[in-house]
């Protein structure tokens, strides 16, 4: 089984604050292959470059896969594309192609906290 991990799911586990993760979803990272989408790298980045976190992305990604085996999705962007445009509940670029890129690897898990994602994709485990 794969799951997706949403961005602040990587950010907790980069930073060792495990405890913020539900037991469910930390019963899922310990089962499955964990991906991110693309899409997470770049939040990341973000996030770092407006002093939300301490680390860069590229710091983050190394640490989460060499730690836990988080791997960097490969699914064409052409095929994410093509149902991130189906994705009208929210406005945030971020949230629409983390889900697309679950959605379009066979409605695979996505590992999440955000309410607004779990009201939208049922395959959200928190």
């Amino acid at each position: 089984m794969i799951a997706y991990l949403d961005t602040n799911v990587i950010v907790w586990l980069a930073q060792g604050t495990v405890a913020r993760i539900s037991q469910k979803a930390q019963d899922t990272l310990e089962k499955a292959d964990l991906l991110i989408s693309p899409m997470v790298l770049i939040e990341l980045e973000y996030l770092y470059e407006v002093n939300r976190i301490k680390l860069p992305s590229r710091d983050i990604q190394l640490k989460v896969e060499h730690e836990i085996g988080v791997r960097v999705c490969e699914l064409s962007f052409a095929l994410v594309a093509n149902v991130v445009v189906d994705e009208r509940w929210t406005r945030d670029p971020f949230d629409r192609i983390i889900v697309a890129q679950a959605k379009a690897n066979g409605l695979a898990p996505l590992v999440s906290s955000d309410e607004e994602i779990g009201r939208h994709y049922p395959r959200t485990v928190w």
